[in-house]
This record gives structure tokens, C-alpha cells and sequence, in this order.
């Protein structure tokens, strides 16, 4: 267990030497980014749910009450490919980022408890846009090119309890860090010189989230999970620098005359997010099961939030429903009855409302809708696994001057189990 660790870290070290490039979307360039899932390939393999569920195999960052039920050390990597093809009223265009989704560690204490740890992305800025407009004539006269790169990062610690016979509780606490840059050059007709506005900004803030599980046996083959996470309400801080100076395009964006140099302040504050789950299922054979998200709007305020005048935030919400089979987990003469199938589909209000139009009372709703499925493939003659997962979704819509992202998403993830601390014994 331990050279396989030594070999993770090192291709750890490898990946994150590296700025990684991680998001293609035109939605990222909003706040601090596009907001990633904190779940593992395992959870958005069945849409996203996990409240409810916990496995002594996997690590489940959806509710730290399910690192009680930890039995093996369990080491998790995670690694994405995301596929867009992005329209709107006028073009269409297709981008593709590869990254690291995630690192962790879980620990079992004894019998009743368990803790986990790890570092994984929070949000993700990557993106590159173009706005012309034009005379009567058809020619363009004014040219504005966005662009943005950037995000933030996320180490967790959580600690999770058997309280007493089916019933857990957990705490994890975050610290969320990162950088972000954005800029906009606008050039316009017959003027030698472009301007570019500029915003570097560095963010971190902490946050705190709390769940329990409780599981019983509606009858010898069919358990009720019922679970619960709470993320408290939390701030998150952005300060840096504001630049406004001329450039000259043909030189390399060269600054030549500096018109604004000042620092900048601001933060998000995100309310109480609750999510309720629910399942059924039996002991390392089935499990279905629905996950339910609400949590009020976001509250963004100066910095690099600033100017973001045709954007406004609603309230959230997301329903996720999904499952696992296994044919028969200790099959020996079988190994692809030893597979676990995963099958899910989430509806997702993100809360991101936009008035591309710019008149300020044209809003329209960024909602996103996926269906996944993935399949986690035994290795080796130990309880490690290989989990593979695909997801097929659409984002936002090409009416009202937005843009609409149909997308794919590869996962493939790295689940290693075995027990650290064994007895002594003696023939």
C-alpha cells in the first residue's frame, strides 16, 4: 500500500507542477468561477447522491457522516475529461480540458469513527470570448475579447462518529483558496491604441459543513438509509489589483499609458445549503436512491464581482436520483459478476440568472440537466477498484443572446483499499 502511494504523490506532484486548465466555459466567467461538484466519479456516476449512502470501500465527500463506516484505509484520485460544444443564435464551437478532480485520503478510528482528507477543485475560471458590433452597414466598428483563467482550490479535514447502532454524525472543515485573472481589450475603428481592463485577484475563506446517517432493516433484505449535510453559511474574500491602461495590439499588448492602478476588495457570501437524501437497497448488492439541494441566493458584493451588472443570483436547487447493482460482489467463477453498474440523472437550478440583452429586466435561468452512468471494475485479488463513469448533459440555452453547452464528461477514478493497522500474530 504504501509504494502505491509513494507512486499517486509523485504523479500528484507531476500534475499539480503543472497551471492546470481545467474549464472551457463561457459560464466561468461569472464570480469566482464555475462552481465543480465535490463528489467522487463513484456519486456522479449515479447522478450525484451519496447523502444517504455509505460504503466502507469508497470515500463519499457528501457527508462527512459516512467516514464512521470507514473499514480499510481507503487512498482516492480522481481525473476528468470534460467535452463542450458550445451555440448560440449565430455559431457553434467545441473546446476540451483534461484535469484532476481530486486527491484523498480516509482513515478508519476503531469501529465508530473514521477521518478523511484531501484536496480537490472548488471553482474553475477558463474561458475566451468575442463581442463585435456593427454599423448599418455591416462593418465591424467596436471589438471586446474576455478572457479569463484561474479558480480555486479546496483542503478538506472531516471527522465522522457512530453515535449509537445505525445512527452517524460528521464535521469537515474547508479552507478554499486560488487565484483569478480576468481581462477585457477593447479596440476600436481608426484608433491606433486598444484599452485593457484587468482584475488580479487572490481568494480564500473557510467553510464549515455537518451531516448525519441513520440506517435500518425495513426486513432481512432491504435496508432505509436516510441522511443529511448542512453547509453553514460561509464567506469567501477576493483582493487584489484593478488595471485600465492603453495597449498596442501589434506590439503584443505592450502597456503603454496606465489610467487605473488600484486595489480592490470583495467578497461572496454563501447562505445555509441543505441537502436531504434518501434510499433503499441491500449489502453489497443494490442500492437506489434521491438526493435534494436548496439553498438560498449567493450574495456578491465589489472586487472582482463588480462588474458584473447583467448577472444576478437566485435561488438553488438540484434533485439527483440514482443507484448501483452487483450481481454478486464475491463471485469467484465470474469476474464481470463482481462489477458494480451505476446509473443516475440530476436536474439542477444553479441559481445564475443572465440578462444578455444588458436592459437589466430580461433575466433568464442557467439550468443544467445530465444523465450518467459508469461502471467500477474490481483490481487485482484485493477490494481496490477501477471506476470508470460518463455523463451526457446540456447547459443553459441559445435564446435571449446566451450561449447553450451540450456536454460530456469522461471520469475515471482510483478507489485503493487495505487495512494499515493489523494485529500481531504469532504461529
Amino acid at each position: 500500500m504504501i509504494k502505491k502511494i509513494i507512486v499517486v504523490l509523485t504523479l500528484l506532484i507531476s500534475i499539480v507542477g503543472f497551471a492546470q486548465k481545467n474549464n472551457t466555459s463561457a459560464y466561468s466567467f461569472f464570480g469566482i468561477g464555475d462552481k465543480n461538484s465535490s463528489s467522487t466519479v463513484e456519486q456522479l456516476s449515479m447522478g450525484g447522491i451519496g447523502t444517504s449512502l455509505s460504503d466502507v470501500y469508497h470515500l463519499n465527500f457528501s457527508n462527512p457522516a459516512t467516514y464512521a463506516s470507514l473499514r480499510f484505509t481507503v487512498y482516492s484520485l480522481g481525473l476528468e475529461n470534460k467535452n463542450t460544444w458550445v451555440k448560440d443564435s449565430n455559431d457553434k464551437q467545441s473546446a476540451a480540458a483534461t484535469y484532476l478532480s481530486y486527491l484523498a485520503m480516509g482513515i478508519p478510528l476503531g469501529q465508530k469513527g473514521g477521518l478523511a482528507f484531501g484536496l480537490l477543485p472548488n471553482t474553475t475560471v477558463g474561458y475566451s470570448l468575442l463581442a463585435n458590433q456593427y454599423d448599418t452597414s455591416g462593418e465591424v466598428i467596436e471589438a471586446s475579447a474576455y478572457s479569463g483563467d484561474g479558480g480555486t482550490n479546496k483542503v478538506f479535514l472531516g471527522f465522522g462518529y457512530n453515535l449509537f447502532k445505525g445512527f452517524d454524525i460528521g464535521l469537515q472543515g474547508s479552507y478554499v483558496f486560488g487565484k483569478i485573472e480576468n481581462s477585457i481589450i477593447n479596440q476600436q475603428k481608426d484608433v491606433a491604441l486598444a484599452t485593457k481592463y484587468e482584475t488580479i485577484s487572490n481568494v480564500d475563506g473557510f467553510s464549515l459543513n455537518a451531516g448525519f446517517q441513520y440506517k435500518t432493516k425495513l426486513n432481512e433484505k432491504i435496508n432505509l438509509n436516510v441522511g443529511a449535510n448542512f453547509d453553514f453559511e460561509n464567506e469567501t474574500e477576493a483582493d487584489g489589483n484593478e488595471y485600465l491602461y492603453s495597449v498596442s495590439l501589434i506590439s503584443f499588448e505592450s502597456p503603454r499609458d496606465t489610467i487605473l492602478n488600484r486595489e480592490s476588495k470583495g467578497f461572496l457570501k454563501a447562505p445555509l445549503k441543505t441537502t436531504l437524501g434518501v434510499g433503499l437497497g441491500s449489502d453489497n448488492k443494490w442500492f437506489v436512491g434521491a438526493d435534494y439541494s436548496f439553498q438560498e441566493a449567493l450574495n456578491v458584493q465589489g472586487g472582482v464581482f463588480n462588474n458584473y451588472s447583467k448577472i444576478k443570483y437566485d435561488v438553488y436547487n438540484k434533485i439527483a436520483l440514482g443507484g448501483f447493482y452487483i450481481p454478486k460482489y464475491n463471485s469467484i467463477t465470474s469476474y464481470w459478476e463482481r462489477v458494480t453498474y451505476r446509473v443516475g440523472v440530476k436536474f439542477e437550478k444553479t441559481g445564475l440568472m443572465v440578462d444578455a440583452s444588458g436592459n437589466g429586466n430580461d433575466f433568464t435561468a442557467i439550468d443544467d440537466f445530465g444523465i450518467s452512468f459508469g461502471v467500477g471494475l474490481p483490481v487485482g485479488q484485493q477490494l481496490s477498484n477501477l471506476n470508470l463513469g460518463f455523463e451526457f448533459g446540456k447547459r443553459g440555452k441559445s435564446t435571449n443572446g446566451l450561449v447553450q453547452e451540450n456536454y460530456v464528461n469522461f471520469r475515471l477514478s482510483l478507489s485503493l483499499n487495505d487495512k494499515w493497522f493489523k494485529k500481531l500474530e504469532i504461529f
